[in-house]
């Protein structure tokens, strides 16, 4: 009978970075005219938050348009955001941001309108981890991703209710 080897050792595979997309939607009481803007990063202040200070880069003075450059503090790192689309005729605005050695982040905001007075509005998240470290806090992230949407509709309802529309 012959000998058969043992089986080769071999150390675990690592770990590949992950990527997940998360999506998520909600119905604004305004025409898309009106809904639009919102999601600009200058407008967003008004809605977003304490924790939503982007500082651009470009344009000066600070504007919402495409080609728009701007930093959001991400803990101890800094995030570094490009706007690669501004269509407010269309509804549509995407971001790309990165976490240096952490992630990128892809979001698309599409809005469509459902009435004269009412707006839809779609967010898609595409995460990246750039190191399989980060893969934990990329999937946690992508699960609060997920959630957002009555957290957005409700601060922009608030901001609404305090007059900043």
């Amino acid at each position: 009978m012959p000998v058969v080897p043992p089986p080769a050792v071999t150390a675990p595979a690592a770990a590949a970075p992950v990527q997940v997309v998360n999506r998520f939607s909600f119905r604004l009481h305004a025409p898309m005219d009106k809904a639009a803007p919102l999601f600009g990063a200058q407008a967003e202040r008004a809605w977003a938050g304490a924790d939503w200070q982007p500082t651009f880069l470009f344009p000066q003075p600070p504007a919402d348009v495409e080609g728009a450059v701007f930093t959001v503090p991400h803990g101890t790192r800094t995030a570094t955001w490009v706007n690669t689309r501004f269509d407010l005729t269309n509804g549509r605005m995407d971001y790309v941001y990165v976490i240096p050695e952490v992630m990128t982040a892809a979001i698309a905001v599409a809005l469509r309108p459902v009435a004269a007075d009412e707006t839809i509005v779609e967010v898609t998240y595409r995460r990246t981890a750039l190191d399989p470290q980060a893969n934990d806090a990329v999937v946690a992230m992508g699960a609060r991703d997920a959630a957002s949407g009555p957290e957005w509709k409700a601060q922009i309802e608030r901001s609404w209710a305090k007059g900043q529309r």
